[in-house]
């Protein structure tokens, strides 16, 4: 069905149900909240071997690759980096940051939106117990949960323009 080139129409949009923020926090978690559901968005009603469809060649970015990557950056910032939590070993490590896909099945997918979605639910739990001011060490450097969560928000924004690319390659559906 076709909403004005529009996913869906905007009252049954689930990004579009927040309303307006309020303050600094709620703002930011707000943005990432709404990539994060455009990443799922992007993966809706797809096969898995549709999911693993790489973009353009000699590109490896798949949607099914993007989703196993943001577990990993979700994994590495919240539990990694906030947590000080540098003894768990990143997932996909061996793996080129979770592009490179193994035999490609339902059974994969759906443990990968659900690592995914594991990463994103354990995130939203240290934020809630997090303050923006905290300073962890990023690589040496002091740096605040602010500047963490600004840096999600571009890692998903880069990656949702990757994704909108790919989704337009495998069924033409683009928008929103």
């Amino acid at each position: 069905m076709n909403f004005n080139g529009m996913w869906l129409p905007e009252d049954q949009d689930p990004r579009m149900q927040m309303g307006p923020t309020r303050g600094e926090k709620e703002c930011l978690v707000g943005y990432l909240e709404h990539y994060r559901g455009t990443l799922a968005l992007k993966c809706d009603g797809l096969d898995a071997q549709q999911l693993a469809t790489k973009a353009v060649p000699p590109s490896n970015i798949s949607l099914l690759g993007l989703v196993r990557h943001m577990a990993r950056v979700e994994q590495s910032w919240f539990r990694r980096v906030i947590e000080e939590r540098m003894d768990i070993p990143r997932l996909f490590q061996d793996e080129d940051a979770g592009f490179d896909l193994p035999e490609v099945d339902e059974d994969l997918v759906r443990a990968s939106h659900d690592l995914w979605e594991g990463e994103i639910a354990h995130a939203r739990e240290v934020l809630d117990r997090t303050d923006l001011d905290a300073v962890v060490d990023v690589h040496g450097e002091p740096t605040e949960v602010r500047d963490i969560i600004v840096h999600m928000v571009e890692e998903y924004a880069r990656h949702c323009g990757h994704a909108d690319l790919v989704r337009e390659c495998i069924d033409g559906r683009t928008g929103q």
